[in-house]
């Protein structure tokens, strides 16, 4: 049952209970309790108007607290409710004294009001004192009826403050209790994450092996090969020039093949930050990608240097894009120059990879479908950077920017030690 349907049960059920009382009283005339029902039907008007409105709805969730009035989205409709509760509970004791058992509703009512402990303190002295001025009206004005309903009001408000003390501090175990859940949860689904990230760190680096050790082989074998058949062809008598040209043509495709091989054994290979710092990693990973593309590359790292070290996630986001711009620039650009840059501010740090190829062209980044800059923006978008890939303003080219706040605005996981995602612009 929700929040709302126990407060309409517990409402309506006292107010019945109170009204009984009531007409069943031989103590009053018919005028009292006609002003005593009064008095609880104001009660009740007042729940229906004010209190129950802020009852959330049984799929809401968020603003409202534990007692399930949202008192942050209805201020007014709450602060009416309170003093409607405490006015009407004293003029219903005025009208009948046993009518004073009405605070036994009133008080939770203003305890789940109450915006704090000590509101919840001030709102109870506030009905205890109006409770006892009615009581004191009630039993006829005198010095006796005030130190009855001093007496009777003391206690009221003694075992208000006990109660209401005792079931805020369980409220505020089942939240600290739910916060903590939510924590775990949170943390649970982080580290699945990471097993998740882990694995396919793991088979990507499999695969490598694989592709090294059985399809580069076997190319490198059939360029060889190749080579071979030529030599044997040379020392045949008669025209042999087809044959050649073929062969020619085999070990061209043969040896496309191969660098194809083995720039993806490169871009699956993971290069490791905890190996050394981000300079050096950035540094050993351009000498391989010349190594395998003959591609030149540049390498500006002064942001790098003297200004503090970078946060962890932020050096493991820095390396990825540099990967998968430099996966980009084999792929894409036809150029035989690159230059990779990392500058830093006080509150930024940009990693530029630039070339000198063909640019964009008609590509746009927000036409993309492909997976290598898809999943460069969710990586940089995770630690509340920006990405940006243009034509360079030189005429030739393209520059890939991703600019990272620093400190990391927003708490994450550092996602792994990682291959660059295979793939590029589209």
């Amino acid at each position: 049952m929700n929040a709302r349907r126990w407060w309409d049960l517990i409402v309506v059920g006292s107010l019945l209970v109170l009204v009984l009382i009531t007409l069943d009283g031989t103590a009053s005339g018919p005028a009292a309790h006609v002003g005593a029902v009064l008095a609880l039907a104001t009660i009740g008007l007042a729940y229906l108007v004010w209190g129950r409105r802020m009852l959330r709805s049984p799929n809401a969730s968020g603003s409202a607290g534990d007692s399930g009035f949202d008192l942050v989205a209805f201020p007014v409709s709450a602060r009416l409710f309170q003093v409607t509760l405490i006015v009407a509970c004293g003029a219903a004791a005025a009208f009948d004294p046993s009518l004073a058992t009405a605070q036994t509703l009133a008080f939770p009512i203003l305890w789940a009001l109450a915006p704090s402990f000590s509101g919840a303190v001030v709102l109870s002295a506030l009905l205890a004192f109006s409770a006892g001025l009615g009581l004191w009206v009630g039993m006829g004005r005198t010095s006796d009826a005030a130190v009855q309903a001093a007496a009777i009001e003391s206690i009221s408000f003694v075992f208000a403050l006990a109660m209401g003390t005792w079931i805020t501090r369980i409220a505020d175990a089942g939240t600290a209790q739910r916060r903590l859940v939510e924590k775990l949860t949170a943390a649970q689904e982080e580290l699945a994450v990471l097993h998740r990230d882990a694995g396919s760190s793991a088979e990507r680096e499999r695969l490598a092996r694989e592709i090294h050790d059985t399809i580069a082989q076997s190319l490198t074998s059939l360029v060889m090969l190749t080579q071979r058949g030529r030599s044997e062809l040379a020392a045949l008598p008669g025209d042999t020039s087809a044959v050649a040209d073929s062969l020619d043509l085999i070990e061209s495709t043969g040896r496309e093949a191969l660098t194809e091989a083995r720039a993806l054994v490169a871009s699956m290979s993971p290069v490791r930050a905890a190996d050394g710092d981000l300079a050096h990693t950035v540094t050993r990973l351009a000498e391989r990608f010349e190594r395998e593309t003959g591609i030149q590359v540049t390498l500006g790292l002064d942001g790098l240097g003297g200004a503090g070290t970078l946060d962890r996630a932020l050096e493991v986001v820095l390396l990825r894009c540099a990967q998968e711009g430099l996966a980009n620039v084999r792929k894409h650009s036809r150029a035989d120059v690159a230059r990779i840059t990392i500058d830093r501010t006080a509150d930024e740090v940009t990693l530029t990879v630039a070339d000198n190829g063909q640019g964009l062209g008609g590509y746009r980044p927000e036409s993309e479908n492909g997976f290598g800059l898809a999943g460069m923006r969710d990586r940089v978008g995770l630690v509340g950077g920006r990405l940006e890939a243009a034509d360079a303003t030189t005429g030739t080219g393209t520059v890939l920017r991703v600019m990272l706040p620093t400190p990391v605005p927003v708490a994450m996981p550092v996602p792994g030690l990682l291959p660059a995602t295979p793939g590029g612009r589209g």
